[in-house]
């Protein structure tokens, strides 16, 4: 009795951290939207990305086994920071152009492609589920472009290209991860490129910025970063095949934000190609949960 009552704490623990987890990313990327509407992404990014790489390191320092930042795995890190830097601006962009909750699609999209290229890229087993996936995410995203792919735009062109440059940060990410075990060191590296790009940019772009909106930059960068920290806390509690469905809160969020601070109310189309993208990312994660469709008893993380 007292097992199961600590594992069900446990899943509580894990389900409550992840609705923190989704609460705290879509505010980051309202603050986003926000800024794109005014300023340029380096001036965002210059401010955010350097906190969130201090953070990084004080957090890596107050541990109880600081392991510093170096990486074992430097040209997949370039590779990951490279990335990040690319679609970090890309997605700022997309939200200047798309409705908020619309740019979800394109972000649930990230690991199901990643899916589907951790086979040549990775060297990893892709079952045929992950092709299914893949192709009803797509036909999800079309529910954006109800009257034809002519009715697509420069935002929806934007968006698609921050989904790849997001796959590949995904996939260098875990190409990393099975090498080094090192996690803050992902943090800090590709959010130090961002800082140090974005302030080389920063003197073309630069527009005068008041204390209110300076404060919103640093608030996005402890969301950012308070959003990582949560996630895995989140992931020590329960698995990942667990976790990564119910990250499909954001889009609830999304639309919640979306229509209170932006006056967006999201259209049928878009209600339609979420559930079809969710629920693609749901097959997905169930088929590396259960391969052999045989429903297993989930054992919380000790």
């Amino acid at each position: 009795m007292i097992a199961a009552r600590a594992a069900g704490a446990t899943i509580a623990v894990g389900v409550g951290l992840t609705v923190i987890y989704t609460a705290l990313i879509s505010s980051a990327d309202a603050i986003t939207k926000m800024f794109a509407a005014s300023y340029a992404a380096p001036q965002l990014f210059a401010l955010s990305g350097g906190i969130v790489a201090l953070l990084a390191v004080l957090v890596n320092r107050a541990g109880p086994n600081p392991r510093g930042v170096a990486t074992r795995c430097p040209r997949a890190m370039a590779i990951r920071s490279t990335a990040t830097v690319l679609g970090a601006g890309a997605f700022f962009y997309a939200f200047r152009l798309l409705p908020f909750a619309e740019v979800f699609l394109f972000i649930a999209m990230i690991p199901l492609i990643t899916a589907l290229l951790s086979g040549p890229v990775l060297g990893e087993a892709v079952r045929p589920q992950a092709w299914g996936a893949v192709c009803l995410g797509m036909i999800g995203l079309l529910c954006l472009a109800p009257r034809g792919l002519g009715t697509f735009q420069l935002g929806h062109a934007v968006a698609l290209a921050a989904v790849l440059l997001g796959t590949v940060s995904m996939m260098a990410s875990r190409y990393i991860g099975l090498r080094d075990g090192n996690l803050l060191a992902q943090v800090f590296w590709p959010n130090l490129a961002l800082a140090g790009v974005s302030a080389l940019a920063l003197p073309f772009v630069w527009a005068p910025m008041g204390l209110g909106d300076l404060g919103w930059a640093v608030l996005y960068a402890g969301l950012l970063f308070a959003a990582r920290w949560v996630l895995v806390g989140a992931l020590k509690a329960l698995p990942a095949y667990v976790i990564t469905p119910l990250m499909n809160l954001q889009f609830l969020w999304m639309v919640a934000i979306g229509a209170a601070v932006f006056g967006e109310v999201p259209g049928t189309a878009l209600y339609l190609g979420a559930a079809l993208v969710i629920t693609a990312g749901a097959w997905l994660i169930y088929d590396q949960a259960f391969p052999n469709g045989a429903a297993r008893k989930v054992v919380p993380a000790e």
